[in-house]
């Protein structure tokens, strides 16, 4: 594996732990829609995770991580259709898909040190 490619593992697992981070263990959505920073925070770290894997797929277009394409996909419309953005969804992406992605991660990390 390519030292960019890990260097992008690496900033996704961090924009992971940031996201967890800034939800602690009290996970309430009603909160996270009344806070603005907060929406804001995880948008952006998503965003981060969007572009590290778009630049992971130009070095490594067989990257084994199940939803790739659908994180760069999710990272363009946070950003390009800001307007548009939908709590509920990115609650869902959060909750739903940020726990399997991190264990991908983790588990990609790990088979590389």
């Amino acid at each position: 594996m390519k030292i960019e490619v890990k260097k992008y593992l690496f900033d996704i697992q961090s924009s992971i732990n940031s996201i967890e981070d800034f939800l602690g263990d009290k996970r309430n959505f009603f909160e996270y829609q009344q806070n603005k920073l907060l929406r804001r925070g995880i948008e952006r770290e998503i965003e981060i995770i969007g572009e590290a894997m778009s630049r992971i797929l130009k070095m490594q277009p067989d990257c084994k991580i199940e939803n790739a394409r659908k994180i760069v996909d999710t990272r363009n419309w946070v950003i390009h259709a800001y307007d548009s953005v939908d709590d509920v969804v990115i609650w869902n992406i959060v909750s739903i898909h940020l726990p399997k992605l991190k264990i991908e991660i983790d588990d990609l990390i790990n088979t590389f040190q």
